[in-house]
């Protein structure tokens, strides 16, 4: 039970709900019931005054639900056919995720086929009501932390020299902030896997490296690459060590690229375009671009408009790892710099050679 925004309050379980039963409360008014088995609770619920409460994906015994609706309450039924839960209180954790042994059978991939196929009205209702409640969990977990985005490019391969670097970057950075990305693979689950290792000596690092380089792409078998993340994490939960947390915002429009298992809280969408405005909102303490193609140049450039019509107080600093990169392979860098100048984001664009200097810019 969470209580948010004055008096509105979360119950998500039976315990809770009986406990502000029994404690006396004397109206429902302000709460939101989630996905609980309310057949047994009729009377005790008539009994208050339900007006301004709702009940999401609730089930409840005969003539309980119409009883509650005429007295005021708003009523949200189940929706059939959908994988997921469209009333969800919290944000995904990996094993939600990968929750079978197969991927295949996994919430995740069902979500997504299901995302593919042709949805009627019921379907695109519940796949809209998901991501409202995936939106308001995210609010409620960023409110109080501090949050660094790392965007970069899903192609890079676990071995490879860009994602040892993206995840000493995570690393570096995550033992200050909270690392954010957009949750998928290549530089995303290595700047998650790095904050994941924030309380690790560089050389455990280096071996959790070494050890998910055996399986180095998401393809052709997205398990094996799921379970050498776990075997990692598990590696370090039988040590003392459950790592630190970290965030991923993926979404299931590009299902092909699977989340990875690093980010402990997961806000996975179904549509891109809201998943692709909150991940870059919510990374108030600014972002760090690492090399990436056409997704890290969109992102670069949201997070610019985003700066540009931004006043002093409300700019996060944008910092470009690469100088050759991003100013001769995918020349980025002088038109970020043509638009900042002159605005108020223009002492808050960088373009670096090193992770030493990104980190210093966004953590120093």
């Amino acid at each position: 039970m969470k209580s948010t925004h004055g008096r509105v309050v979360d119950i998500t379980s039976l315990e809770d709900l009986e406990r502000r039963l029994a404690a006396g409360v004397e109206s429902l008014a302000g709460w939101r019931l989630v996905g609980l088995d309310l057949t047994g609770h009729g009377p005790v619920l008539r009994e208050r005054p339900v007006a301004e409460s709702l009940f999401l994906g609730c089930r409840f015994g005969d003539g309980d639900e119409q009883a509650l609706r005429r007295a005021g309450a708003l009523v949200f039924p189940e929706i059939p056919g959908s994988p997921v839960d469209p009333y969800r209180a919290g944000l995904y954790s990996p094993r939600e995720l990968y929750d079978t042994d197969r991927y295949r059978d996994s919430l995740d991939a069902r979500a997504y086929a299901w995302s593919q196929q042709v949805l009627d009205r019921d379907d695109a209702l519940a796949m809209a009501l998901h991501d409202h409640s995936v939106d308001a969990a995210l609010a409620e977990w960023v409110a109080d932390r501090d949050l660094v985005g790392v965007m970069g490019g899903h192609a890079l391969e676990r071995g490879s020299t860009g994602y040892a670097d993206a995840a000493r970057l995570g690393h570096a950075l995550g033992s200050r902030l909270t690392v954010a990305t957009g949750g998928g693979p290549g530089a995303m689950e290595a700047a998650n896997l790095g904050a994941f290792a924030a309380g690790w000596p560089a050389a455990a690092l280096d071996d959790a490296l070494a050890a998910l380089a055996d399986v180095p792409s998401f393809r052709p078998d997205i398990g094996a690459w799921a379970d050498a993340a776990f075997a990692v994490m598990d590696g370090a939960t039988d040590a003392g060590d459950a790592g630190r947390e970290s965030l991923g915002i993926p979404t299931w429009h590009y299902g092909h690229e699977p989340p990875n298992p690093f980010a402990t809280a997961i806000a996975k969408f179904f549509r891109n375009a809201p998943r692709e405005a909150l991940l870059l909102e919510v990374c108030t303490a600014g972002i760090v671009f690492l090399p990436g193609a056409a997704g890290t140049v969109q992102e670069i450039f949201q997070d610019a408009c985003e700066n540009y019509y931004a006043d002093e107080t409300s700019v996060a600093p944008m910092v470009l790892v690469g100088r050759q990169h991003w100013t001769e392979d995918l020349p980025a860098w002088p038109l970020l710099q043509a638009l900042a100048r002159g605005r108020a984001m223009e002492g808050h664009v960088h373009l670096v050679d090193s992770l030493e200097e990104a980190v210093a810019v966004v953590a120093g």
